[in-house]
């Protein structure tokens, strides 16, 4: 055993030092996520930070959608004994004020890319379901997730160009999510070969003017639930609502799977049931670049040496369009009763699944 600056601090939660987690699954991880954006297709900032203790790496990316840019950059380093130490290269997440207020920096370099950012929660940060699933008798995912919407203050620099960030127009969603999901080098498939490869999901944290609602939906192959959540979420800390199931009707682009617009259907029990009405605004294509899964040689988790190593990457469209594949997140807006809110609008839709006729 080896004992780090955090096993100075009553945190502990197994007979371990800080350093190993309850789990010797190669796939555990413990990261952050950040989206930013003024609630148009103007402008989408994602980021995100992740440590993979049993991998012995941290790495961290950001990417913006900008006009017709899509620029990534990213980084990677050896994990060592600080699990604090969030510094990566040019990138690092401070805690301020726990569940309240973070900032995140991505310091002057060569890619073309920097900000530094204060998030500012406009509601308490709430705890998303479990999320398990199985493949094959094997846990492919366990993990748990806290959900945030908030403002933005600060500044971001693409290029030549600095964009003043003020909370008036500038918001976004988090998360912070940890235990198991697939990492780093791909493993031999074996007999998880047999898996139909579906995800159809969707993830949308919205944020109105006193409260949020947060949605997700996953389904398999056969439709059938994975996991859910609806829930309305009360700026001044009243207690969290249940929307009860939610049902969910996207348009798709005529010979694709790109959401052109959506429907979801909240039914509180108890109550009206109401129809949130979901507009993609700005389509960013999260896999490109980021380690999310499309790169060979970088991956979330992958070692890429002591480092710290740092890369960009940059596209542009609609000339890079055949690269754009696999998740999005784009700037949603979403209207019920009235009023009009925005958000993350993510989605996925891959493999079979009953509403897909093709």
């Amino acid at each position: 055993m080896a004992l780090s600056p955090l096993d100075d601090y009553p945190v502990h939660q197994t007979a371990q030092v800080m350093r190993h987690v309850a789990t010797s699954d190669r796939n555990f991880y413990d990261r952050y996520y950040f989206n930013c954006h003024p609630g148009t297709d103007e402008l989408m900032l994602i980021v995100g930070l992740g440590q993979y203790p049993n991998l012995g790496v941290t790495d961290a990316f950001a990417c913006v959608r900008h006009r017709d840019l899509h620029r990534v950059v990213r980084a990677s380093r050896e994990l060592g004994p600080d699990r604090m130490n969030t510094e990566i290269g040019p990138f690092r997440v401070e805690v301020l004020e726990g569940l309240k207020r973070l900032r995140v920096v991505l310091e002057p370099n060569e890619h073309g890319l920097a900000f530094d950012l204060l998030w500012e929660g406009t509601i308490p940060a709430t705890l998303e379901p479990r999320h398990f699933l199985r493949w094959q008798e094997r846990v492919m995912f366990d993990s748990v997730r806290l959900a945030q919407t908030g403002l933005w203050s600060g500044n971001i620099r693409i290029g030549e160009e600095d964009i003043p960030v003020t909370p008036d127009r500038w918001q976004g969603t988090r998360d912070r999510s940890w235990g198991i999901r697939p990492v780093g080098e791909p493993e031999p498939p074996g007999i998880q070969a047999k898996n139909p490869g579906t995800f159809y999901w969707l993830y949308a944290p919205m944020r109105f003017e006193d409260h949020a609602i947060l949605c997700i939906i996953q389904e398999d192959e056969r439709g059938r639930r994975v996991l859910e959540e609806a829930v309305r979420v009360w700026s001044d800390g009243r207690e969290e609502e249940y929307l009860g199931r939610p049902e969910y009707r996207p348009v798709y682009a005529p010979g694709t799977r790109d959401v052109v617009e959506a429907t979801i259907t909240f039914s509180p029990p108890g109550g009206k049931p109401f129809d949130v009405r979901c507009t993609p605004l700005l389509p960013v294509h999260l896999m490109v670049g980021t380690g999310y899964g499309l790169e060979p040689d970088w991956k979330h988790g992958m070692y890429q040496g002591e480092g710290p190593v740092v890369q960009g990457v940059t596209y542009r469209l609609p000339d890079d369009a055949a690269r754009m594949w696999g998740m999005v997140d784009a700037v949603g807006r979403f209207e019920y009763d009235g009023l009009v809110g925005h958000g993350l609008y993510e989605y996925w839709a891959l493999g079979p699944h009953p509403s897909f006729t093709e």
